[in-house]
């Protein structure tokens, strides 16, 4: 056989190599098998020493001369390092264990803002064995007994900026619970103990599945659930996400999401910690302070979540005072991590902030598996995971997309087979979760007190006699190209015409209008007609809006050609029958949202469009190739049943 010249192989060689690569996505499989294998490496030899408790981290980078004067945390204008952060731990910990009688195995409730403080309590609680219940600082009244009865706590440790929430009201109701405001007097007596380490016999024989803290999920249309974050969990998604993110020791890692909060407590302070970097954080969400706390920490990768970059988008460039100089750009950030980022923020975010990386996953507090993408090109804009061939063949053993009954709001079963029905790719469907069948509790642990709750979250006979998997509740759809998309949360998914519209992806459209800052598009019933209208509360830009004399402050009227503009707008990019079919104009600050800036929709589904329930809302309709106002006499027309839409 003839040899083939070598300054012909090596190009033919490289062009297939690049080919494969491409077709393939060969080098994102290598980028997640890097992660993914010492994770797992690691999580059985960490299991081998009895070490799977996180504090042990924290100890080992504490105590090693390379890292224990490496700073650690960041907060406002204090800095600790390793070494530092351990010594208070220890005193911390030996007031909960001697001045508290908090034994190996309680829960302890924290009801914090981000502070160092909060950051100190969670580790000294692991230092002696016990276990956070991470409390929503914005709790009050029954939602707060809710939560602190479901931990079974008998001790709250409460910031003193958030002491307010717990009234009289709640303290007499959990009469057996001591509620401790940790003052700055407290704080120097928990100091002032001696910084001697607690026995390894306090924190040794925990198993993967043990309770390492309790995180509550949002609670938006109803009382949160507690849900049972394991330290298998905790370690696995701080040690894959660091290695895949590419975090190093050199990292300052910042959030201003809440810690009480899976995002920024494991893929944020966890995922620091597996890292060996630095944790820098705000006590909370400022718009207009975000930019400020990042240049001041010297921040090179940031945590978003929901509508963060939206609002961080929407806000006036920051101009130096002395130079006049433009500091959007003006930071050392590399990467923003989190989840919840639309399409149409997505490269406008990039672009105005010169952020390189995205990366954006897509999991559940009590999940059991996640997405991952991370995006430098517009190749996978705005999707929640991506993978190549050989991943896929993991993802498609371990993950399913089903097709979805949205009447019953469950998956669909084959009439005649009762089994479920894999999505075509590229449509929609809801994403399962794997669990093994004999031992469910290895993967999930549920809501903690909640049995109810937590066999809702586990489907039987899914694709087999006796299969299990975990309902996440979300429908995704994963094209011909190995992306994920997220479509919609089930429940917000409503009927029309005889089709299935996604508010998701409606709302894309709708935001991509240079007229709206922001946008929640939801399905209203209206009088003698089917399913759901949709209907987009938008809030505008000033210029875009009119205020008349006489008119309620809090009453912004759209001009006519911005009402014009968004008709056309809608009308060239959404067929026929997901058209927002009404328009709510609210103020900006107007939509709400939870703690880590996810909208809500629930009160304006509820309030619909009757000028009622509305308040001063402007509300127009899609009438004749516009949006016109929308009135009480409409309103009347439409129950008569005089009027089709």
């Amino acid at each position: 056989m003839a040899s083939i010249p070598l300054q012909v192989t090596i190009p033919a060689v490289a062009a297939v190599a690049a080919y494969a690569n491409a077709r393939f996505l060969a080098y994102y499989d290598l980028e997640l098998l890097r992660a993914i294998v010492p994770t797992v490496l690691g999580g059985a030899w960490k299991r081998y020493r009895d070490r799977v408790n996180l504090f042990y981290q924290l100890e080992n980078l504490a105590t090693t001369k390379s890292s224990e004067n490496r700073v650690f945390l960041r907060f406002e204008d204090r800095a600790y390092t390793y070494a530092q952060a351990y010594d208070t731990v220890l005193r911390y910990a030996n007031w909960l264990k001697d001045r508290r009688g908090v034994k190996r195995g309680d829960l302890v409730g924290l009801d914090f803002q981000n502070t160092d403080t909060f950051i100190f309590l969670v580790l000294a609680t692991w230092a002696i064995g016990a276990s956070p219940a991470l409390l929503n600082y914005n709790l009050t009244g029954n939602p707060l007994i809710h939560c602190v009865n479901k931990s079974t706590a008998r001790l709250v440790l409460v910031d003193p900026v958030v002491a307010g929430n717990v009234s009289e009201d709640v303290r007499s109701a959990l009469g057996g619970v001591i509620f401790e405001v940790v003052t700055p007097a407290l704080e120097q007596e928990m100091l002032a103990m001696d910084s001697v380490r607690p026995a390894d016999e306090l924190r040794s024989g925990f198993k993967d599945k043990d309770m390492a803290m309790l995180i509550y999920t949002s609670g938006t249309t109803g009382l949160p659930k507690a849900a049972i974050i394991s330290w298998a969990k905790a370690a696995t998604v701080a040690n894959f996400t660091f290695r895949w993110l590419g975090t190093n020791v050199n990292d300052v890692y910042y959030t201003a999401m809440p810690l009480y909060h899976s995002t920024a407590m494991l893929l944020g302070f966890a995922h620091t910690l597996a890292a060996g970097a630095t944790f820098a954080m705000s006590r909370k969400f400022s718009t207009s302070g975000f930019w400020n706390d990042v240049r001041k920490h010297n921040a090179t990768i940031i945590q978003y979540v929901g509508e963060t970059c939206r609002y961080l988008l929407s806000a006036p460039p920051i101009i130096d005072p002395v130079t006049g100089e433009d500091l959007d750009r003006k930071h050392r950030v590399r990467a923003a991590f989190g989840n919840g980022l639309r399409p149409d923020v997505w490269n406008r975010f990039k672009e105005r902030f010169g952020i390189e990386t995205i990366a954006e996953f897509y999991g559940a507090t009590e999940g059991t598996f996640a997405t991952w993408n991370k995006s430098r090109n517009d190749f996978s804009m705005g999707a929640v995971g991506r993978s190549g061939s050989l991943y896929n063949v993991i993802f498609t053993r371990e993950v399913a997309i089903v097709e979805v009954d949205h009447e019953t709001e469950l998956p669909r079963r084959d009439p005649k087979t009762g089994f479920c029905t894999r999505a075509p790719r590229g449509e929609p469907g809801e994403l399962l979760f794997r669990l093994p069948p004999g031992d469910i509790n290895s993967r999930f642990q549920g809501y903690y007190g909640d049995e109810e709750s937590t066999s809702k979250k586990v489907m039987r006979d899914v694709f087999s006699k006796g299969d299990a998997w975990f309902r996440t509740g979300d429908v995704l759809r994963w094209d011909n190209e190995n992306r994920v998309y997220f479509s919609d949360r089930i429940g917000d998914t409503f009927r029309w015409k005889s089709e299935n519209v996604s508010t998701a992806e409606v709302a894309q459209v709708v935001g991509l209008h240079p007229a709206v800052l922001e946008c929640n598009v939801y399905g209203v019933q209206v009088p003698s007609h089917e399913g759901r209208a949709g209907c987009a509360a938008v809030v505008l830009k000033p210029s875009c809006l009119v205020q008349t004399s006489g008119e309620a402050a809090r009453a912004p009227r759209p001009t006519d050609d911005t009402v014009k503009s968004l008709a056309e707008h809608v009308k060239r990019g959404l067929p026929k029958y997901a058209l927002p079919l009404f328009l709510r104009v609210v103020p900006e600050g107007g939509l709400q949202a939870t703690g880590t800036n996810k909208q809500q929709k629930h009160n304006l589904r509820s309030e619909g469009v009757d000028p009622a329930r509305t308040g001063e809302d402007e509300v127009f309709w899609l009438r004749n190739g516009t949006y016109v106002k929308f009135g009480v006499a409409d309103w009347k027309e439409l129950n008569a049943g005089n009027v089709k839409l």
